[in-house]
């Protein structure tokens, strides 16, 4: 049985867009390279072919791994945290968090990171996996709760400074 794939709205949109992309313009664009190249003759050191029949595994296998993640996607929209009402000062999936590291080379050092999917982690964005450690550390944990998270030089307690559901 497959694990559930819980995703943002945003990154279950993206993913629709990417899959859409890929059935109604990049394929059908290589399947007419391909038919060209092959209308031509020798297959053997055709260079379109060859390359639009790898292409074309390759769009196929994306199709069918975008499908499979779409099949289990559990959309998690955060609308009702938004509004204050539940909540929305404790940590859950979607959240954006501001936390400062109490202790080490980083005490004081405002970071934020925002508990997204795992087809929607971005690092460069501050973007991590609900599945990751730290997340795991930070959920249902609130304004002004201090964790204790692994990392590589062991474990650090962290302060929760502030949560908001984008």
């Amino acid at each position: 049985m497959e694990e559930k794939n819980y995703i943002t709205p945003a990154g279950h949109e993206r993913i629709k867009t990417e899959l859409l992309q890929l059935l109604n313009l990049d394929r059908p664009e290589v399947v007419k390279v391909v038919h060209w190249a092959a209308s031509n003759g020798d297959r053997s050191e055709n260079g379109d072919y060859i390359y639009g029949k790898k292409r074309l595994r390759e769009i196929d296998r994306r199709i069918r791994f975008l499908n499979k993640r779409l099949e289990f996607a559990v959309v998690v929209d955060n609308l009702t945290r938004k509004s204050g009402e539940n909540d929305a000062d404790q940590v859950f999936f979607g959240a954006t968090v501001t936390y400062t590291a109490l202790e080490g080379a980083q005490a004081g050092k405002k970071t934020v990171i925002t508990i997204v999917g795992v087809d929607e982690v971005d690092l460069d964005k501050g973007h991590v996996s609900w599945v990751s450690p730290i997340a795991k550390a930070l959920i249902k944990s609130r304004i002004g709760d201090c964790v204790f998270i692994q990392t590589p030089t062991g474990p650090a307690e962290i302060e929760i400074l502030g949560v908001q559901y984008l």
